[in-house]
């Protein structure tokens, strides 16, 4: 036996001596390769077994970073994978005695597979890879252009080494069909989606998410799903799913990379970042950091016309308002994944948000017109707020998996801190029609907020037979939130607290939910069926008025989707859900926020959740065509409204339950190749909103039909495709949201990237808003209600980007990011 081995020894070692040159042996990396040879191979005496050998081309060069993945030889499932050296050298250790299969392939080659009955260490010599030219076209071709999948619960936008990865993922999201973001909310068919990256809920409120996308390279992403009919096993709140697929590998290494970003809109911005990668045979690592500095500004005109009993014009209050808004964030999230052995895996990730500067700056002017709109006086409003704030999330994961192929269970704990405080000063100066200085008001406001998110939950899922699958899962989930407010009135320079304008609001909510879910596969049928049940128990307690507010309730939200395959080019399908829209615990805090004398922003405590019910047929055509009709109702739904009192000239946003609002209408999408450069996708939906509201005993309703229309343009330039573009527009018709009228608005894209380097590098532009048509105005005209306002936002601008790979850039990360349910109702969107 030993003589054996120091021969297998020695035989290694030639090999290597054969293939280097005189000059190779000159090189420390030559020496190198042959120390860990020896040490590796002598490291093997024990019962642990190994693979090795080179991989050549046919003109005897050595393939540099080729997959050579290891597989089970009875279902082709991947056991691991290495990369080959740069002398064409691989090694597989760790091994038992078995029948495997082997798979070594690289880009433009002819995959190789060979099968090994493993007794002892085995060197198989070298492997020779034949170029395919034809495949390599084709995948140059192929994987430069974003490809378009309808399936029955969900819509697969695949734009893996396309243009749009050399963005962040907030631009993926901007240029994905189904997705709409407007005024920095992302929307699926008027409903605020949940986000999840690999699967795992993206634990960020609505601006720090949107912070974390665009501080986010989209160079991993493989692929975005649009899912809007979700399974039992997503929480009762995930009415529609955005998860976004990073790419997959079992190759193992390091490889990194830095990027940065400079933005020129009304002012510069910029951003600077790192990802870093490693694999090996028990650990998955990824640690990404992103710093942001941006100053943003935008322009608003509001007009609110205050009426008499008649509801004829008594006042005219019309303002021009300038919002510079600065911020500095920091970035930081890891996910580590520990292999405890083959069956058993334990993940620790965080997401941490830190933003220590965030100013902004509302210089408000205010003319006030009487009823014969003649100026009667007018207001000069400073407004500015400092805040900072840190958002720090953890998750604890232990993934079995149990003999039974494709049965496993998996448990998950969370912890959420967030921390919140904002330091206001408000100025306001009034003037006659004449100019002359009337009087000045002034105060300053302190607030703070700290919220804890408790979440532990455990899933079971199991084969059942060749095409179906049970799972089922329990979760609980505990919100704790205290917060107070303290605001000052300023008289000649003393302050004075305001007592009807200080409170402290404490809130609790618990929620314990329990689901199963059923999925079958016949030749041409599949079915999916799941329930889910969640019992809340919410308490919110307003200290200083001495305010308690219960909701206790148990809802029930069951979901199905059934399809039928005719044939290859023919699929119909259905499906159901039914879902839950908590309110946030912002606008449940009943704290009021005055941005001048008159007007305030303010929570409601009494709001309702929303239930929403969806229906959905459609049918997919030739692979390529997908054309679906859908009907949607939302019961107490929730829109923050502007509702102004005309006897004391103040307004007042303020969240409210309407009565419901129903949706319908037709969906139609397709992509096809214009030529073998130039892809194009289409997407077109005829809508139909109705909502409808009781106020002060009256019943308002308004209805509108409105289109949504996508058109994208993807194009692979230069012989070796080095060259991509992407040419989007999307069209956003006038429609009604929360009773008010909303302009259409056209959304048009364009970004270039060039790889350089030898595809290390890559720069890229981006223009926003190519014809400046993304402005709109909202008009808000029912009963005694009659304001409206436009937005000039600042989304016009260019971006230069430049990013850098270093390490096996063959790599590909298993990035994520966690989050819960929950977060997301941290705090609404700045207004």
């Amino acid at each position: 036996m030993g003589i054996r081995k120091n021969r297998k020894i020695k035989s290694q070692t030639i090999y290597i001596l054969q293939r280097l040159t005189k000059n190779d042996l000159n090189r420390p990396t030559s020496f190198l390769l042959i120390f860990c040879t020896l040490l590796s191979s002598t490291l093997s005496l024990g019962q642990e077994l190994s693979i090795s050998g080179f991989v050549d081309d046919l003109q005897g060069e050595p393939v540099t970073y080729a997959n050579v993945l290891l597989m089970k030889a009875q279902d082709s499932t991947i056991l691991k994978g290495v990369s080959t050296s740069e002398y064409g050298f691989f090694l597989l250790e760790g091994l038992s005695q078995d029948t495997y299969l082997l798979k070594v392939s690289f880009l433009g080659f002819k995959d190789v597979f060979k099968s090994v009955e493993l007794k002892e260490n085995i060197d198989i010599g070298t492997i020779i890879l034949e170029e395919n030219s034809e495949l390599l076209n084709e995948i140059n071709i192929i994987a430069k252009r974003p490809t378009l999948k309808k399936e029955a619960d969900r819509l697969v936008f695949n734009i893996e080494n396309t243009a749009l990865t050399e963005g962040n993922m907030f631009q993926v999201l901007k240029s994905t069909p189904g997705i709409l973001v407007l005024d920095n909310s992302i929307q699926v068919k008027n409903t605020t989606p949940t986000v999840f990256i690999n699967d795992k809920r993206v634990h960020l409120n609505s601006d720090e998410l949107i912070q974390l996308l665009e501080g986010s390279s989209a160079n991993s992403v493989k692929s975005i799903e649009v899912i809007t009919n979700p399974s039992a096993k997503y929480d009762g709140e995930s009415g529609a799913v955005i998860n976004i697929v990073m790419g997959k590998n079992m190759i193992t290494g390091y490889r990194g990379n830095v990027f940065t970003n400079y933005t020129q809109g009304v002012f510069p911005r910029y951003d600077v970042g790192m990802s870093h990668f490693f694999k090996s045979n028990k650990i998955d690592f990824f640690a990404n950091y992103t710093y942001s500095d941006s100053k943003i500004n935008r322009d608003q005109k509001e007009v609110i016309n205050f009426l008499d009993g008649n509801n004829d014009v008594n006042k005219t209050f019309q303002s021009f308002i300038n919002r510079n808004t600065w911020s500095k964030s920091h970035n930081f999230n890891f996910n580590l994944d520990y292999a405890l052995d083959e069956n058993n895996t334990l993940g620790l990730s965080s997401n941490m948000l830190v933003l220590p500067y965030f100013k902004y700056f509302v210089n408000n002017n205010t003319s006030i017109f009487d009823a014969n709109q003649s100026l009667d006086s007018y207001l000069k409003t400073n407004n500015l707020s400092n805040d900072d704030k840190y958002n720090l999330g953890f998750d604890l994961d232990y993934v079995h998996k149990f003999k039974k192929e494709g049965e496993k269970s998996s448990v998950n704990t969370h912890y959420t801190t967030f921390n919140y405080n904002r330091k206001q000063n408000v100025f306001n100066s009034y003037f006659d029609a004449d100019d002359a200085f009337l009087q000045t008001t002034a105060f300053r406001t302190d607030n703070n907020q700290d919220t804890a998110i408790f979440t532990a939950k455990a899933d079971f899922s199991t084969p059942i037979g060749k095409s179906a699958n049970f799972e089922t899962g329990l979760k609980a989930s505990n919100i704790i939130s205290k917060s107070d407010i303290m605001q000052f009135d300023i008289v000649n320079g003393q302050e004075t607290i305001d007592p009807n304008n200080t409170d402290a609001f404490d809130y609790d909510e618990r929620i314990f939910a329990a689901y199963v879910n059923y999925s079958k596969d016949w030749d041409k049928l599949s079915l999916i069926a799941g329930l889910r049940a969640e019992q809340t128990n919410v308490k919110g307690v307003s200290l200083l008025n001495n305010l308690t507010n219960k909701q206790d309730y148990l809802e029930w939200f069951p979901t199905a989707s059934l399809s039928y395959t005719f044939t290859d080019n023919f699929t119909l399908y259905t499906n159901y859900k039914r879902s839950i829209s908590r309110p946030n615990y912002q606008i449940l805090n009943p704290f009021q926020f005055f941005l001048n004398d008159f007007t305030i922003v303010t929570g409601n405590p009494n709001l309702q959740p929303v239930l929403v019910n969806h229906a959905v047929i459609g049918t997919s055509l030739f692979k390529r065509l997908t054309i679906e009709s859908y009907y949607k109702i939302y019961n107490d739904n929730i829109f923050e409204l502007p509702r102004q009192d005309n006897q004391n000239n103040t307004i007042t946003y303020t969240a409210v339950n309407l009565e419901k609002t129903t949706e319908y209408g037709f969906d139609f999408s397709t992509y096809f190749d214009v030529i073998p450069n130039w892809s194009v996708y289409v997407v077109t939906s005829f809508f139909n909103i109705k909502d409808e509201g009781v106020f002060d005993g009256n019943l308002v309703d308004k209805m509108l039909w409105s289109n949504y229309s996508v058109l994208s343009n993807d194009f692979s330039l230069l012989k070796d495709r080095s060259l991509n573009a992407n040419l989007t527009f999307a069209y956003v018709g006038k429609q009604i949201n929360g009773l008010r009228e909303v302009d259409p608005i056209l959304i048009s894209d364009f970004t270039i990237s060039k790889t350089i380097f030898n595809k290390k590098g890559t720069i890229s532009i981006a223009v926003a808003d190519l014809f400046n048509t993304q402005d709109f105005e909202i008009r808000n005209r029912y009963l005694n209600q009659s304001s409206s306002s436009f937005s000039d936002i600042d989304n016009r601008h260019i971006k230069f980007g430049f990013r850098y790979k270093f390490g096996n850039t063959n790599l590909t990360t298993n990035e994520r990011t966690k989050e819960q349910q929950e977060t997301d109702r941290l705090e609404k969107k700045e207004n």
